[in-house]
């Protein structure tokens, strides 16, 4: 049976092509909005989501930045919103999460759903499957929920399958990035958030960057180039929709922090 996904492609089962130059210096402009991901672009992945190093300098990196392009900066990412502030702290920059069913703008604390709540069912389900195939990490968030194969490769087949007939039966959408499956709800996808912050007045008129790392960062790439922005992918090459590429976390972070000049160093 064929399975319903998204439009996303695997990484490692895509075809091979050229790699993508790097970005052009970061110039922070009028007409500068900047869209970052975090998981493996702000931070490197690791086993566990709660596991993940975060940089002393990012969370004031990002305010910075965020300052420097009069609010024209956002978060876009697959954590839910309390998981970002756990990580960076209460930082006033816009975000979305749960890949963008969360949506919150600058200097707000109300959350506008993008998305109808993901039903508790389906969490059930895949926990039953979890457990019963080694234990893998299920991630609940309010508009999806993620099961984590890492450390249970072998579990990947059957994850997949079970996963795609919960999407199929329940009208949700299946997304597999770096080891790591999620159902998420129609509605929810960082595609949607970006178009959303492009729709409010302080990013009306700018030109979208993206910075991501995943597949599932493709929805955001291709929202952005309908802005006339681009994509950056961070990480390996592998088939995107991204114009550039930075090879990895650290270089995201020199690129990010060189347009601040030596404001980044204070």
């Amino acid at each position: 049976m064929t399975q319903p996904t998204d439009s996303l492609t695997r990484a490692e089962d895509s075809a091979p092509m050229p790699d993508l130059p790097p970005p052009p210096p970061l110039h922070i402009s009028a007409q500068t909005a900047l869209f970052l991901d975090f998981d493996g672009t702000l931070v490197d992945i690791a086993d566990h989501p709660d596991d993940v190093v975060v940089a002393r300098s990012l969370p004031g990196l990002i305010e910075m930045l965020s300052h420097r392009l009069e609010g024209k900066l956002a978060l876009v990412s697959g954590r839910s919103l309390d998981a970002l502030e756990a990580m960076l702290g209460p930082i006033d920059v816009a975000m979305a999460g749960s890949h963008g069913g969360e949506f919150r703008p600058a200097g707000s604390r109300e959350i506008h759903p993008l998305a109808d709540p993901l039903p508790d069912a389906v969490v059930a389900e895949l926990s039953s499957f979890a457990e019963a195939n080694g234990g893998m990490l299920v991630e609940p968030k309010p508009f999806s929920v993620a099961v984590h194969y890492r450390r249970h490769p072998d579990a990947k087949a059957g994850l997949l399958d079970c996963a795609a007939s919960i999407a199929e039966d329940r009208g949700l959408k299946m997304k597999h990035g770096k080891q790591v499956v999620e159902l998420v709800m129609p509605g929810s996808d960082k595609g949607s958030a970006v178009s959303k912050f492009m729709e409010r007045e302080e990013f009306s008129g700018t030109v979208p960057l993206f910075v991501g790392d995943d597949v599932t960062d493709e929805d955001a790439f291709n929202a952005v180039t309908r802005f006339g922005g681009e994509g950056v992918l961070v990480g390996p090459m592998r088939q995107t929709a991204a114009r550039w590429r930075l090879p990895d976390v650290g270089a995201v972070h020199d690129w990010l922090s060189s347009a601040l000049g030596g404001e980044a160093r204070k």
